[in-house]
């Protein structure tokens, strides 16, 4: 029997994509999918409920917000997946960072955009380059060997709750994979398929969101290194091992 599974999706304004997305989820898969509403002006919360998911309300902005309030409400689930709600990624790839999980091969696993050509030129420069050096920094700096930050990933309750997630804004998914380091989980990075956002990013689609978004992130990574968490001890019962970056495709 599977594990009991649920997708968190944050979402500002983006009643046009959440079809898509929701449409696209195998259902196999997936016991609930929970829709984080982060203050939407637009029918999102509407949208999400006719196409069968949880509608979580958190009005306090911020991509980590969301995520947080997310993790709060799917208590009791096995494995949580998290999913962007504008279609750039691709639902119906969820099988594949699921099953390294569900495997016992991983913890937490990543979706790499930057591991496939098209998916890398799908992303906006600065994105691209903002991963990079992302990366670069988390390697030379904590040993983390990644090549994206992407917000679609997998991860076993037990050890998301170990990890203690605070940030609630743009560092979300840099302290997710920092914090992972310094759990010592095991960590897996699969490629996965990306394209154009449906409507325009908040984030990198404008160059005050972009600024914003870089800021926190490099913060973040050096304000690791400087001072280090202490997350809670690991059970005995729990897998030790480190991170693993397949070859691109």
């Amino acid at each position: 029997m599977r594990p009991s599974t649920a997708v968190i999706i944050p979402v500002f304004n983006e009643e046009q994509s959440l079809p898509l997305v929701l449409g696209d989820i195998p259902a196999e898969h997936v016991d609930t999918v929970f829709v984080v509403d982060n203050g939407s002006t637009d029918r999102s919360a509407e949208v999400a409920r006719a196409g069968g998911a949880v509608v979580v309300t958190e009005p306090r902005k911020g991509y980590g917000s969301a995520c947080l309030a997310g993790i709060a409400a799917a208590r009791g689930f096995d494995v949580i997946a998290f999913l962007d709600g504008d279609y750039s990624d691709h639902p119906d790839e969820l099988p594949r960072l699921l099953e390294p999980v569900v495997a016992g091969r991983a913890d937490f696993v990543v979706g790499s955009r930057m591991q496939q050509r098209e998916s890398r030129r799908a992303l906006l420069p600065q994105s691209r380059f903002g991963n990079w050096l992302a990366s670069v920094l988390m390697r030379l700096l904590f040993g983390i060997r990644c090549s994206d930050l992407g917000p679609f990933r997998v991860i076993r309750r037990d050890a998301l709750d170990r990890l203690g997630m605070q940030d609630r804004d743009f560092g979300w998914t840099v302290e997710m994979q920092l914090r992972a380091k310094l759990a010592n989980l095991r960590v897996l990075e699969v490629p996965v398929s990306y394209r154009e956002r449906v409507g325009v990013s908040k984030i990198t689609g404008t160059l005050s969101g972009t600024l914003r978004a870089s800021y926190k992130i490099l913060k973040t990574i050096f304000a690791y290194r400087l001072k280090p968490p202490r997350l809670a001890p690991a059970t005995d019962s729990e897998p030790r091992a480190g991170h693993e970056t397949p070859s691109a495709e």
